[in-house]
C-alpha cells in the first residue's frame, strides 16, 4: 500500500508540472509599483552581488522599491548596504532588544510597513538573478491576473558532488511545489523567490498565527493565501525568473537547514497534505527495512529491489524535465546514487525535524 501511495504521488507530480505551460507575459507597458523585500543578517560576503543584480533588472527603475532589513548583523552587512542609498535602496535596522521566534518575519513585517508597492516580491540576500527576473514576474501578474506567484529557485556554482546532489534534491522540491500548483492545489514554495500583493499579506493576517516558528515565511504564508484564494496563485515556469543561490558546503549545514524547513510541517493548514507525507515517510522506513530484512529472507530483498526500481523509474520520469527546465539535465546522472541516500536522510529528518533545536543564522533555534 506504501508502495502504491508513493508511485501515485509521484503520477500526481508528473502530471502537475506538465500542466505548467510558459505563460504568455506582458513584455512591455508596466504599471505595477514593485517593493524588493530582502531580510539579510551577517552576509557581508556576497549581498553586494544580490544589490547589483537588483539594479540590473530591465523593469522601470521608477516602479521600483528595494527595502533590506539588516538582522542585528556583527559584520558589515549594514554598511554595505548603506553605500547604495543613492540608489534607492533602503536599509531598515532591526532593533528588538528581546528574543523573537522567527526575526525573519519580523524583518519582512517591518519592511511591508515601510513598502509603497502593490507587489511584494521577496528574495534572499545570498541570491543572484539575470536581467529579466523582475520583470518576467510582473509581466505574469499583470497577464493572469494573480494575487501569489511562485517562481523557480535552483542552485548553481557547485564545488563537489555532494553540492550537485543537493541541487537534483532540490529539484525535487521546487518541482513539487510547482506541480501542486499546476495541479490546482498550492502547498509548497520557496521564499527565495515569491512575491504577493501587499494588500493580500494583510487580508490573510500576515504572519499571525505562524509567528512562533523560525522557519514558514513561505510555505506557511501560501497556505494561509491559498485557503482563501485557491484559484490566484500562479507558478512562473520561465527561466528568465530562474533565482540561483548556493547549496550548503557541509552535511551539518544542510541538515540544519533540512530540520528546519521540516519543522513548518506542525502548522501546514491542510492535514491530507501533512498525512501525505507522514504516508511517503513511512514508505522509505519500509525500503530500508525491506533492505535489512533481505540479508536474513531473500523474499524481503525482492521486495526492495522491486520498491527501489520504482523509486528509480518514478523520479527518473518526473525530474528529467524538471532538471531540463533549469538547463541542468546532466545531473540525473546521479540519481542512482542519491535515491539509498535520500531515503536515509529522509528518514532521520522525520525523526529529527521537529524534535530538539538547531542553529540558523548563527542562533539557537527550538
Amino acid at each position: 500500500m506504501l508502495t502504491v501511495l508513493f508511485l501515485s504521488v509521484l503520477i500526481y507530480l508528473i502530471k502537475g508540472w506538465n500542466a505548467l505551460k510558459r505563460p504568455q507575459i506582458k513584455l512591455s507597458g508596466f504599471n505595477t509599483k514593485v517593493t524588493i523585500l530582502i531580510a539579510a543578517r551577517n552576509e557581508e560576503e556576497r549581498i553586494h552581488l544580490t544589490i547589483e543584480d537588483i539594479l540590473k533588472q530591465d523593469y522601470p527603475k521608477h516602479l521600483t522599491e528595494i527595502i533590506i532589513v539588516d538582522d542585528h548583523s556583527t559584520d558589515r552587512t549594514s554598511e554595505i548596504i548603506n553605500s547604495y542609498a543613492s540608489q534607492n535602496v533602503t536599509l531598515l535596522k532591526l532593533n528588538e532588544d528581546k528574543p523573537l521566534n522567527s526575526y525573519k518575519k519580523k524583518a519582512i513585517s517591518e519592511a511591508i510597513k515601510l513598502s509603497t508597492g502593490e507587489l511584494m516580491v521577496a528574495t534572499d540576500a545570498d541570491c543572484r538573478m539575470g536581467s529579466k527576473w523582475l520583470s518576467s514576474m510582473v509581466g505574469y501578474y499583470e497577464s493572469a491576473n494573480l494575487v501569489m506567484i511562485s517562481s523557480p529557485v535552483t542552485y548553481f556554482e557547485e564545488h563537489s558532488l555532494f553540492e550537485r546532489m543537493q541541487t537534483l534534491e532540490f529539484y525535487s522540491l521546487i518541482g513539487t511545489g510547482g506541480a501542486f500548483i499546476g495541479n490546482g492545489h498550492a502547498s509548497t514554495c520557496n521564499g527565495a523567490n515569491l512575491a504577493y500583493r501587499k494588500d493580500v499579506f494583510y487580508e490573510v493576517g500576515g504572519f499571525k498565527g505562524i509567528d512562533d516558528l523560525a522557519s514558514g515565511d513561505d510555505e506557511l504564508l501560501l497556505q494561509k493565501v491559498a485557503e482563501r484564494f485557491p484559484n490566484k496563485i500562479g507558478f512562473l515556469k520561465l527561466y528568465e525568473a530562474v533565482v540561483f543561490t548556493h547549496a550548503k558546503h557541509t552535511l551539518k549545514e544542510f541538515l540544519q537547514q533540512r530540520r528546519r524547513w521540516a519543522s513548518k510541517s506542525v502548522k501546514y493548514k491542510d492535514k491530507k497534505v501533512v498525512a501525505l507525507v507522514v504516508g511517503l515517510w513511512l514508505f522509505n522506513i519500509s525500503v530500508l527495512l525491506n533492505f535489512c530484512l533481505g540479508f536474513y529472507d531473500f523474499y524481503f530483498f525482492k521486495l526492495f529491489t522491486v520498491q527501489f526500481f520504482i523509486i528509480y523509474l518514478s523520479e527518473l520520469v518526473f525530474l528529467l524535465p524538471v532538471s531540463s527546465f533549469f538547463k541542468r539535465q546532466k545531473l540525473i546522472t546521479l540519481l542512482l546514487i542519491s535515491i539509498p541516500l535520500y531515503i536515509i536522510y529522509l528518514i532521520y529528518i522525520g525523526l529529527r525535524g521537529n524534535t530538539g533545536s538547531y542553529t540558523w543564522k548563527e542562533r539557537v533555534v527550538k
